[in-house]
């Protein structure tokens, strides 16, 4: 290699370097702009100036008003959606089952197939919080049960507790949904 290619090679590299370096440091200078004092606003142009900001601010609360309405609206309209899907496969049963008393001759076996459905209804609402209010030897309670009548207590042991159920109580998640139509003994 002669002189002039070393010094051409050389050179390269040192251009290289700087543009290296330069590129490096470009990005970190800072422009300085000197300081403007603020300006006062004329009253007129002050109040423009909060009337858009007015606007625009109550736009878009209207805009989230809007669509939190629209999301609630989507949520209770297919919220059910999951609950009826899983309750599809009881309906399923039923129709099977209504196919089939047609036909029974064996009592006990549609007896038992009614008896499956039902606690497989049964399991689905457990499975989604609903739980069966119990009144089987309980004393009544105002909060659970709905006292539809009253029969006087043949001893004092009986006395407030719940003789007979007429129809069933449930609550979801702890929240009385139906009370228990209940008979008491006075």
């Amino acid at each position: 290699m002669n002189k002039d290619q070393e010094k051409e090679k050389n050179g390269n590299e040192t251009n290289f370097a700087d543009n290296l370096a330069d590129f490096a440091t470009k990005g970190q200078e800072e422009e300085t702009v000197p300081y403007q004092e603020p300006q006062e606003e004329s009253p007129a142009e002050e109040l423009a100036r909060l009337k858009d900001t007015h606007l625009r601010l109550m736009a878009e609360y209207d805009n989230y008003r809007k669509r939190t309405i629209k999301e609630k609206a989507d949520l209770i309209k297919t919220g059910g959606e999951k609950m009826i899907s899983a309750l599809l496969p009881v309906i399923d049963d039923f129709d099977r089952a209504l196919q089939t008393i047609e036909k029974a001759t064996d009592i006990e076996a549609l007896k038992e197939g009614v008896s499956l459905i039902f606690n497989k209804f049964q399991t689905y609402l457990g499975q989604n919080g609903v739980k069966k209010i119990e009144t089987h030897d309980a004393l009544f309670d105002a909060d659970l049960h709905e006292a539809v009548a009253m029969i006087p207590a043949s001893d004092e042991a009986q006395k407030g507790k719940i003789i007979d159920t007429l129809q069933n109580g449930y609550t979801l998640s702890d929240k009385v949904i139906r009370h228990a139509k209940v008979v008491v003994a006075n």
